[in-house]
């Protein structure tokens, strides 16, 4: 049965872009499709332009100006919605942004859904656990994207007073993110292993490991020499990557693209023709989802919640992280075995079908109202 979200008060908590990360992304499509739907949804930025802008170049003194407006901003959005959502990380977010929404919502007898995500959960809550569960227990249930982070919560909650727990996907957009029109997809297998497109999209960070793609893609170019590498993200290893790449000699044929759009980045994965993914931690990578409705196949590092999402040889190819020998090899064998690849691209479109919002729309209905009911019957 399906559960509308015409004229559902939200207030939804989270970060918007800049920076235009993972959780930045996924908070914005929530914005805009629960507000297609008829929800009357009021954003509670975490990280809301500073008011006068020149404080944010002062250490400290800019902390108090967001943290200040953030909370009141936040006090008035819970006493006028019906449910809180509140988009939560690990670290120091939890401590600063999400942990406050708990309260004050508990305050403003507001029921609040936590959806947390994050690839640092385990590690997180072993160092902070209970500072987290203390806040956490205001919730009246807690949403995850992937199994990987459900299997974490379940480590630490106590059977005897668990928050409710539930799987709701990462949403993909499938008006964005589709795969390039068939004659396209017929005229390009042609060239695939003569100029092979590949492409990260990923931000330059450690974590992201963009190092290693890059070392396998040096090995794919001996045996192609017209391939090509486009790398998409931002971050601080950017000039680190650069000299690598021109240790490799690579500059001709490796391009970094900076930050882009929802929409060029759609159009880069129509373009590409292997995604290589080398992160050393990740939960449900939202690259890896888009990749796959685009069917373009995924050569992926296997950590964190990448298993739960994605199986090795069926629809993408996994390596040990850090491994740019094994990286090299798979995506080799992506370029020159042609049923593999068209395996890996079929399952990967019906692998991404669950992440279309009319499915997650109906998972988080059932959220939202199941935790209204609750407030109301605690009355």
């Amino acid at each position: 049965m399906s559960i509308s979200l015409h004229k559902l008060r939200i207030c939804l908590v989270g970060p918007i872009a800049p920076p235009a990360g993972g959780m930045a992304n996924q908070t914005r499509q929530l914005l805009e499709l629960l507000r297609q739907d008829g929800a009357e949804v009021e954003l509670v930025a975490v990280n809301a332009p500073y008011q006068p802008a020149f404080v944010g170049k002062i250490p400290g003194l800019r902390a108090l100006f967001r943290l200040v407006p953030y909370l009141y901003r936040l006090f008035r959005a819970c006493g006028r919605a019906q449910v809180v959502h509140i988009m939560a990380n690990s670290g120091w977010s939890w401590h600063l942004f999400a942990a406050p929404a708990l309260w004050l919502a508990h305050l403003r007898c507001t029921p609040v859904i936590v959806n947390y995500r994050g690839g640092h959960a385990d590690s997180f809550f072993a160092r902070s656990w209970r500072s987290v569960n203390f806040s956490l227990r205001h919730a009246s249930a807690i949403v995850v994207p992937s199994v990987f982070l459900q299997q974490v919560f379940n480590r630490y909650q106590q059977a005897d007073n668990a928050v409710p727990l539930a799987i709701v996907p990462n949403i993909l957009d499938q008006q964005l993110f589709y795969p390039r029109p068939p004659a396209a997809q017929s005229n390009n297998s042609q060239d695939i292993t003569v100029s092979p497109h590949c492409i990260v999209t990923r931000n330059l960070e450690t974590i992201y490991d963009v190092a290693t793609s890059i070392t396998a893609f040096a090995q794919l170019k001996q045996d192609h020499p017209d391939a090509t590498l486009t790398i998409a993200g931002s971050g601080p290893l950017l000039s680190q990557l650069q000299q690598q790449v021109q240790q490799l000699k690579l500059e001709n044929a490796v391009k970094f693209a900076g930050r882009l759009s929802a929409e060029q980045m759609a159009q880069l994965y129509r373009s590409a023709d292997i995604m290589l993914n080398s992160s050393l931690v990740d939960n449900s990578p939202n690259s890896i989802i888009e990749a796959l409705a685009c069917a373009v196949p995924v050569v992926s590092s296997n950590v964190g919640g990448i298993s739960h999402l994605v199986r090795h040889r069926h629809d993408a190819l996994l390596f040990n992280a850090g491994d740019s020998q094994a990286m090299y090899q798979l995506a080799s064998e992506v370029l020159q075995n042609a049923s593999l690849r068209q395996q890996l691209i079929s399952n990967g479109l019906s692998n991404s079908q669950r992440f279309y919002w009319p499915e997650v729309k109906q998972r988080l209905a059932q959220q939202y109202h199941a935790a209204m009911q609750q407030q109301e019957s605690g009355k």
